[in-house]
């Protein structure tokens, strides 16, 4: 499955990206820096990214996490990872990346981290 990305309010403020499909070399990966580029642009502060439907996360896609935050830090902006389970999830905390970016079970709880 390819990636898809929805882009979705919790009002008043946050801003989500849900995410379906594979974070790999190749497939449409880059789609999320564009998304992520759009809102920013719009001044978004409060950003989660919901990785509950995303069945697979390579090199790349660890790497696009880590440039997202660098990015979302550069613009004052705050990052939360939602929802990985499985395979995404283990290879978040293997790369340590849970140690970078706060990941939590829902999109409710990292709303509410705000």
């Amino acid at each position: 499955m390819i990636l898809s990305i929805e882009r979705k309010q919790i009002p008043p403020d946050i801003t989500v990206l849900e995410m379906t499909g594979r974070i790999t070399l190749g497939n449409n990966s880059r789609d999320v820096e564009l998304k992520l580029a759009e809102i920013l642009a719009d001044h978004a502060e409060k950003i989660i990214f919901d990785l509950s439907r995303i069945t697979t996360l390579d090199s790349t896609g660890v790497g696009i996490l880590v440039v997202s935050q660098g990015k979302i830090n550069k613009a004052g902006a705050k990052l939360r990872i939602a929802g990985p389970t499985g395979f995404v999830e283990d290879t978040l905390k293997i790369t340590s990346v849970d140690k970078l970016i706060q990941i939590y079970p829902s999109t409710e709880q990292a709303a509410a981290s705000f």
